[in-house]
């Protein structure tokens, strides 16, 4: 093999690789595109999220937000980047107690906002190795499942601070604002 049929090949590869490596340049640069459109137009609205800060000695807290869905969905789970285990739960009555118990979904209608907030639903980030502490954030992963079935998730991230603890009245609420014993 000559010389120049040794330069004319390599050319050749040379040339092939470079447009591999442009093919995945483009391709890498549509993954981002795609994925600016999801972060742009997420399937879930989220709104005045925080996570309320812990203090030593405190495995669990509870993180809260408004979430407005674009389609109908279900919350079936989130999961967190912190060591932990998460659990969707509600607030109810039982008599003059009130109770904290999971629940496995929390439906989100169309349209309609769903606050999960102190002393209704919201999520439980429990078992934490390490406390939460004001001024950092959590990443979270929504679960959804769409009307159709298909599961889908969606990263957010919620600062930990404090806030007023009000307790918000709950629709037929027999509490009137006082605070009753609250059990877990």
């Amino acid at each position: 093999m000559s010389k120049m049929m040794i330069r004319q090949a390599c050319a050749s590869l040379l040339s092939g690789l470079a447009l591999v490596v442009a093919a995945d340049v483009a391709s890498a640069a549509d993954q981002k595109a795609v994925a600016k459109v999801a972060v742009e137009s997420p399937l879930v609205k989220v709104d005045q999220a925080w996570v309320r800060p812990m203090v030593k000695g405190q495995t669990a807290t509870g993180g809260f937000m408004n979430l407005t869905a674009t389609q109908n969905l279900t919350l079936v789970g989130f999961a967190m980047a912190t060591p932990g285990v998460p659990e969707l739960h509600e607030m109810v009555m039982d008599g003059s107690v009130m109770r904290m118990h999971a629940v496995d979904t929390l439906s989100l209608p169309a349209g309609q906002t769903v606050s999960l907030r102190p002393g209704a639903q919201h999520l439980m980030l429990t078992e934490l190795k390490q406390p939460l502490q004001e001024g950092s954030e959590v990443l979270l992963t929504l679960k959804l499942k769409t009307a159709e079935g298909k599961l889908v998730t969606q990263d957010i991230k919620v600062p930990v601070k404090v806030m007023p603890m009000a307790m918000p009245a709950m629709k037929g609420d027999a509490m009137g604002g006082h605070h009753h014993g609250m059990h877990h």
